[in-house]
């Protein structure tokens, strides 16, 4: 594993524990908690389950979801700013053939920001360990904790997740 991949596994294995970096290092204004983010387009769901190379810090139930801006941005293959993508992971629990969602381990958000997020690709990143906007997991680290990985994506605007067809 690489280091950037070290440096993720790292900080979502810190918002999975539901470890609070509080004010440490925290900027006068810290990305807001999405409310309502339920009510935007719902982009996709995934399943990540064992044998997946990061399912150590990743695996559950992945749902996308994104603000009218960000859709724009999914069609046309650049995000405008003020585009909120939304990372929402629970884990699963299976019943009678089912898998469900259990547990939430992190809610996670992009904001696009073109000039105050310019050293990390124009996104800022926030993560809230098991979806409580009190418990912040990224802060000033989102140059490792996610751009580091995110920036993998260039060619997709820095945004792993696309459209549904």
């Amino acid at each position: 594993m690489g280091r950037s991949r070290s440096v993720l596994v790292f900080a979502v294995a810190t918002a999975l524990a539901g470890v609070s970096m509080g004010g440490v290092g925290r900027s006068a204004e810290p990305l807001a908690f999405p409310e309502g983010y339920r009510n935007w387009y719902h982009v996709k769901s995934l399943l990540l389950e064992e044998g997946h190379p990061l399912y150590a810090s990743f695996g559950g139930l992945h749902h996308v979801y994104a603000n009218e801006k960000a859709v724009e941005g999914y069609r046309a293959g650049k995000f405008p700013d003020g585009s909120m993508i939304v990372f929402d992971l629970f884990e699963v629990k299976r019943e009678g053939g089912a898998v469900a969602e259990s547990e939430r381990k992190v809610l996670a958000i992009m904001v696009k920001d073109s000039q105050r997020f310019a050293e990390t690709g124009g996104w800022g990143f926030e993560g809230f360990a098991k979806g409580d906007p009190e418990q912040r997991v990224v802060g000033a680290n989102a140059k490792e904790a996610c751009f580091a990985c995110h920036a993998s994506e260039a060619a997709h605007d820095y945004v792993f997740s696309r459209m549904r067809p």
